[in-house]
This record gives structure tokens, sequence and C-alpha cells, in this order.
């Protein structure tokens, strides 16, 4: 009977290949951070909390700074009853405000027809970015190319 002895280099390769398994699967591994491009007025503290929430969340947020937003909300149709402080764009979406990198990462997976965009109106004080404690429940809305707006999500604690 003859041993033989493992490389250092047979032993790195044997453990990377058991590690995806090990650790709950290669998907650990491959999951890439999602880019998600952010306009935001420069001076603007809580938008700088939800970018801070979205790169914690998965994302690598690329910030656009700018004094005006009424023309970039234009540009990504978002319709006025929904505006907020900052908008987003990730994928084919956009994302006006608050909204949880949860919900983002549920509208990129699920891909609903005719949506363009998730909001949360205004400045919600619980939503991600504004953190207000005790927690005030918020609503995320969907919206389409005409404007038109549905319920999406509530978050209520």
């Amino acid at each position: 009977m003859t041993t033989k002895m493992m490389t250092r280099r047979t032993w790195l390769e044997c453990v990377l290949a058991v590690a995806p398994v090990a650790l709950g699967g290669s998907a650990l591994f491959a999951q890439a951070k999602v880019p998600i491009a952010v306009y935001k007025d420069p001076n603007c503290g809580c938008c700088e909390k939800w970018v801070a929430h979205m790169n914690a969340n998965g994302f690598t947020v690329t910030v656009h700074n700018s004094k005006e937003m009424a023309p970039i909300k234009k540009r990504y149709k978002v319709p006025v009853a929904v505006e907020s402080c900052h908008t987003a764009v990730v994928g084919n979406y956009v994302v006006e405000g608050h909204v949880p990198a949860a919900d983002v990462k549920t509208l990129l997976a699920r891909k609903p027809a005719g949506v363009i965009g998730l909001a949360i109106p205004g400045m919600p004080a619980s939503a991600p970015g504004m953190d207000v404690t005790p927690f005030q429940p918020y609503t995320v809305l969907s919206f389409d190319a005409a404007g038109k707006t549905a319920v999406y999500a509530q978050h209520k604690s």
C-alpha cells in the first residue's frame, strides 16, 4: 500500500469545490450586486441613508447629485402624485423615494406586466432612510407608463 501526500494546491482545490455546498449552495458565491443609479439632491441626508440601505442589501449604488429633480422625474415618467425626494433606476424599473430593498428585489424577480416602477409618495417616517421609531405603517405603490398606481406592498411593522 502506498500513500500519497496531498499537496497544498490539491487540498485548496478540494476545499473550494466543497465550500459552496457546505455553505448552502453556489448561489452564495455567485450572487452579484445589482447596479442601481440614484438621482438626488446633494444636500439630502435621508437620501444618503437610503443609499446606504440599498448598498447594505445587495445593490451597488451610483449616485448622481442634482439640484434639478423635476426633469429627472419627468424623463422616467414618475407620476406627480407619487413623487418623493429621490429617483432611482434599476434594471428596467424606476424606484421613487424610500422603497425598501426587499420590495425592489421582489420587483426585479417577478417583473410584473405593465409596471414601470415602485414609489412611496412623500417621505414616510418609518421607511428605509427615515427610520423613525416607533414604526409608522406605509404603503409602496406600483405605477405604469400612464401614471396609474396600485398597492404593491404594505409595511405595518
